[in-house]
């Protein structure tokens, strides 16, 4: 049980708070690719604050407050030009970092009095599909050239904006028990009341014991399964919660970078980024990145449950926009929730000892792999098509198209070792 300020503490992601100067040291995904290539700048918020995204007409990125510092008018309603973003309003020029570049009612304005006209700017990269934006004080990290972001594949990104804290849905990434109860018991009892099959991947899942194992880049968790033994993956290898806001996890060729980024305090953008990448698939020459919403509620306002992120999504927001600590009941079976809160508790001390926190990287590099089970629970090929039905994946556009290319890849395979 937490006080009313440690849980304060962990969850304000402002300016000026502990968590929010934590969180400014990382990059973070603030646009699809394909939606500034569609229209050069967008609004986005990040870390309780509004910004203008956008990218140059040659090919560069910038991020900026929202407000010009001329009059307040939104740079959203900018004017992208080759080297910059001019505000709609009176036309003051800014370039991507910050710098004022012209002010069109004086031409002849010195670069001194410019000088002190700037606008409060980030960075901005592309990686891998998505726009990412650092906001925090220079200099900037690199930004980690992850796995997800730049192997082989298509990228399928099914993305949602919901009314929670960012670290409620974190906590469920080293709470491997929920795995057994909720995508389960329950999925089970769903799917009895609804009629429909329940996906073979996800039932009967009894855990035998977990682990929690600190690493540069977060939490490496495992579970052993009833029925498993310690050379199975998902115990040998595991999968990691990245510090501080992702989970990449998957197997069977389904690769997913699980991506919850805190808007306010009361908001977070949560983007399923996965990667589809099975042995053996007839892999096209050029492979698509699609972007879609995923549907989570009704019209009526209760949640939909019978697939698998639609139940997280009932468990994260049911807890309220930001979760009550102060009355929760934590049980041994919560010790990857403990190691995750030490873990952000210890960010906390090492920022304010001006300290770089973990994950954070700063030496150039080509690419960072973390550890990943390649066969989930032990289930063989049927997770992969499991997955596809009955997650998040089954609003995407190429769901179909996913699922062949994985029942393909598994006949190749098995005529690979018939053969």
């Amino acid at each position: 049980m937490m006080t009313q300020e440690q849980n304060d503490e962990l969850t304000q992601v402002g300016p000026g708070t502990p968590m929010g100067a934590v969180l400014r040291h990382y990059w973070y995904p603030v646009a699809f690719t394909r939606e500034l290539d569609e229209f050069p700048v967008k609004s986005t918020r990040l870390l309780g604050e509004n910004f203008a995204v956008f990218k140059t007409g040659d090919g560069g990125y910038g991020i900026v407050d929202e407000k010009c510092p001329h009059r307040g008018a939104s740079l959203v309603y900018g004017i992208v030009e080759d080297d910059g973003l001019r505000c709609g309003y009176h036309g003051w020029k800014f370039g991507t970092g910050g710098d004022c570049l012209e002010i069109l009612a004086e031409p002849d304005s010195s670069p001194k009095f410019r000088a002190d006209c700037g606008v409060r700017a980030g960075e901005a990269q592309e990686l891998g599909g998505l726009v990412w934006a650092y906001v925090g004080d220079g200099p900037a990290p690199e930004l980690p050239r992850y796995e997800a972001y730049i192997m082989d594949g298509i990228r399928d990104m099914g993305h949602a904006l919901l009314p929670c804290n960012w670290l409620q849905i974190m906590e469920n990434a080293v709470d491997p028990y929920h795995v057994e109860a909720l995508h389960g018991n329950y999925f089970e009892f769903i799917a009895e009341q609804t009629g429909m099959a329940m996906p073979g991947s996800f039932g009967g899942n009894k855990h035998d014991k977990v682990a929690f194992d600190p690493f540069e880049h977060g939490i490496i968790k495992r579970r052993l399964l009833v029925g498993q033994d310690e050379e199975s993956d998902d115990w040998k290898i595991g999968h990691p919660l990245v510090f501080p806001y992702k989970m990449w996890v998957g197997g069977n060729g389904v690769f997913q970078m699980q991506i919850r980024v805190p808007v306010d305090d009361t908001h977070t953008n949560v983007i399923f980024y996965t990667v589809h990448a099975p042995e053996g698939g007839d892999m096209p020459e050029n492979p698509q990145t699609v972007d879609y919403p995923i549907d989570w509620q009704n019209e009526d306002g209760t949640f939909i449950v019978d697939y698998i992120e639609g139940q997280d999504i009932m468990a994260w927001v049911t807890q309220g926009l930001v979760a009550d600590r102060t009355k929760e009941k934590i049980t041994k079976s919560d010790v990857g929730v403990v190691a995750c809160r030490r873990m952000f508790r210890e960010a906390i001390e090492a920022v304010q000892n001006g300290d770089d926190p973990i994950a954070v990287v700063r030496e150039p590099h080509d690419v960072i792999k973390l550890p990943l089970e390649r066969s989930k629970f032990g289930r063989g090929a049927e997770f992969a098509s499991d997955w596809i039905d009955n997650g998040s994946m089954k609003f995407s556009p190429l769901a179909a198209e996913l699922k062949k290319l994985h029942i393909d890849a598994a006949a190749a395979r098995s005529g690979m070792e018939g053969a």
